[in-house]
């Protein structure tokens, strides 16, 4: 109604209810406008009769649940064998989630996302410390797909380097402190991509509309195809349709279609994630990128599969640290910290290597880094290529007050940052 936006949900199936709900949602519509803004349009969208099905292979409900839990059970009693291991964990979920949208402007969808996934953790437990490693991410990896996807991850061939790696960590020398080139893995790219670029270009924190939960954006609407988000390597997509990612579907909660967006190429910012009413304010197209945490929540712009594209096809890990003459290797996430504008960070890692003269060399702990964002993308000079590319998925990304969960997914390969501040514990 006007400026506003009214939402009521219900569990009753009836007219009546049905009736009810958009009278309540009326009444707080108009409620909300004597307090809001201008008027606010919405960018038209033509209406879908569609169906959408992700892709399945084996199904993982008819998988039994012995065969699970006896894979969960055997990779954590294989690493219980190290005996500096106090703690093993492992999981797996699986989700199957059917959506029918319907509105008055045509829509008549039915979608059925199916998402699969899991992983497994080791702690090591020393005198004054504990030190995890995590396979085949911290919080473990998703996909859209079957339980194929959880047979692709092979775990049991796993356990053995986590039960191993975490009790070295415990006598492991401290990353050191300073500034030093800085190498991260692919999973620790991706939430470096979350945290700095996915919720900087959520188009609602951009206009002011979204700041409660974790703050607004450094970005300004003005600036947008012109400013500098990072080097000429850093191009990053919102990818929707990216098979098998674990933010891929066929329509988003507005009935927008899945599709692909340009967020940063070569360097520049120039695109959003957005809505049919902030895409309207600002003026540019609809990306499909609103969703809701089911039928009880209001829909919000969320981040898809948001994405650094890989470098050269030559481009290996195995070469950035050739290339390397003095720097750190850090992989696999342990904290994160950003500030309420998404401009300063700081993130710590379950491991680190020392990297001299283009070689791996000792084993460090408790590695972290700092940063800010457009300069340290800025110093993105070297990106591993397609084969090394992996698109990781992020079950548990929050946002809003009543705190909405969504689940995203971000591709990145490994890459090399220039004169980064390492080491750092405040």
């Amino acid at each position: 109604y006007g400026s506003s936006w009214g939402f009521a949900a219900i569990a009753e199936l009836t007219d009546a209810a049905a009736r009810r709900a958009g009278s309540r949602a009326a009444a707080i519509a108009k409620a909300s406008a004597t307090v809001a803004g201008p008027p606010m349009p919405l960018r038209d969208v033509p209406p879908a009769d569609a169906e959408y099905r992700t892709p399945v292979l084996e199904d993982p409900f008819a998988v039994p649940l012995a065969e699970k839990c006896d894979l969960l059970v055997s990779v954590t009693t294989t690493m219980l064998e190290e005996a500096a291991v106090r703690l093993a964990r492992a999981n797996l979920a699986f989700w199957e989630t059917e959506k029918w949208f319907a509105s008055s402007q045509g829509h008549r969808v039915h979608q059925v996302i199916v998402e699969s996934g899991g992983g497994m953790d080791a702690t090591a437990v020393g005198e004054d410390e504990t030190q995890r490693r995590s396979y085949p991410q911290a919080f473990g990896q998703y996909e859209t797909g079957g339980y194929e996807v959880v047979r692709r991850f092979d775990l049991p061939a796993h356990t053995h380097r986590l039960a191993t790696q975490a009790a070295a960590l415990l006598s492991a020398p401290p990353c050191p402190a300073g500034t030093m080139d800085l190498v991260l893995g692919a999973s620790q790219l991706a939430l470096q991509i979350h945290e700095s670029v996915g919720h900087a270009v959520e188009l609602d924190r951009i206009l002011g509309w979204e700041a409660a939960f974790a703050g607004t954006s450094f970005l300004d609407l003005a600036q947008l195809g012109r400013l500098r988000y990072g080097s000429d390597l850093m191009s990053i997509t919102a990818d929707a349709t990216l098979p098998g990612a674990l933010g891929t579907f066929g329509f988003d909660d507005e009935g927008t279609p899945a599709q692909r967006v340009d967020i940063v190429r070569e360097g520049t910012w120039v695109g959003v994630l957005s809505g049919r009413d902030s895409a309207a304010v600002a003026g540019v197209e609809p990306g499909g990128m609103v969703r809701a945490d089911g039928y009880g929540h209001l829909p919000m712009v969320r981040m898809t599969n948001v994405g650094l594209l890989p470098g050269p096809e030559d481009e290996s890990l195995e070469a950035i640290v050739a290339d390397t003459k003095q720097g750190v290797y850090l992989d696999t996430n342990r904290s994160w910290s950003i500030d309420d504008k998404r401009l300063n960070f700081q993130f710590g890692c379950e491991v680190a290597w020392e990297v001299r003269d283009g070689q791996l060399g000792r084993m460090l702990r408790n590695p972290t880094y700092t940063g800010i964002t457009p300069v340290f993308w800025s110093a993105l000079d070297r990106l591993a290529g397609p084969s090394e590319w992996v698109c990781w998925g992020v079950p548990n990304c929050g946002k809003g007050q009543p705190m909405q969960v969504a689940h995203t997914g971000h591709g990145a390969s490994p890459g090399r940052f220039r004169d980064v501040r390492v080491g750092v514990s405040a």
